[in-house]
């Protein structure tokens, strides 16, 4: 092929397997959440199957799909069949998973069945951001010009109106985390019923 760069071949067997250790770098993100969902205590959290039944189908314990969860978070993957594929396809999800592969069913049963603990480590997440100096009180710089002050009822902001807001905002994301399964209800059976007429 000339003097192109040329890719190794596919069919080409290794001697040594190689190690994900070295196509994960120390400074990545990966590293953080592992070490963050391994300090949790997951059973006072509230989160289901952190002790494993005797009988039946080993699972998944719940850490491992909660690094997952949280992975596709930051990286804004939040459908259930496209964390399964990442789990698959992308190197430091299989780091952080240790190669494991759950499946689009039970990441969203993991969602469905632990909603509000999930809900209390983002907020134990953000009190840690918060503690360690990452997340900046915003503040505001003026150069001198002249405003028009309004301050209406709907602009201006007290303690009070704050809780109520933060209250909404919570409300909202929980409607979020609950709107996020969608169940094959009777809606979707009707439509389909309507196709094969």
């Amino acid at each position: 092929m000339g003097r192109f760069v040329e890719g190794a071949d596919r069919s080409q067997l290794t001697l040594l397997p190689e190690c994900l250790e070295d196509w994960v770098g120390k400074d990545n993100a990966v590293h953080v959440m592992d070490v963050f969902v391994e300090a949790l205590d997951l059973h006072g959290m509230g989160f289901e199957r952190v002790i494993a039944k005797e009988t039946g189908r080993p699972s998944y314990h719940p850490t491992i799909v909660l690094k997952l969860y949280i992975c596709g978070y930051l990286n804004r993957v939040q459908s259930s069949r496209r964390l399964e594929g990442e789990a698959c396809r992308n190197i430091e999800v299989m780091w952080l998973i240790g190669r494991l592969a759950p499946d689009h069913k039970t990441i969203a049963d993991f969602r469905k069945d632990n909603g509000a603990a999930i809900r209390k480590v983002c907020a134990k997440f953000i009190a840690l951001c918060r503690q360690m100096g990452l997340l900046q009180s915003p503040s505001v710089a003026i150069d001198g010009r002249k405003f028009k002050a309004v301050n209406n009822r709907d602009r201006n902001f007290t303690h009070a109106k704050m809780a109520r807001r933060m209250a909404q905002i919570e409300e909202r994301s929980a409607d979020i985390c609950v709107n996020s399964i969608a169940p094959i209800g009777r809606s979707h059976l009707r439509r389909s019923a309507s196709r094969r007429r």
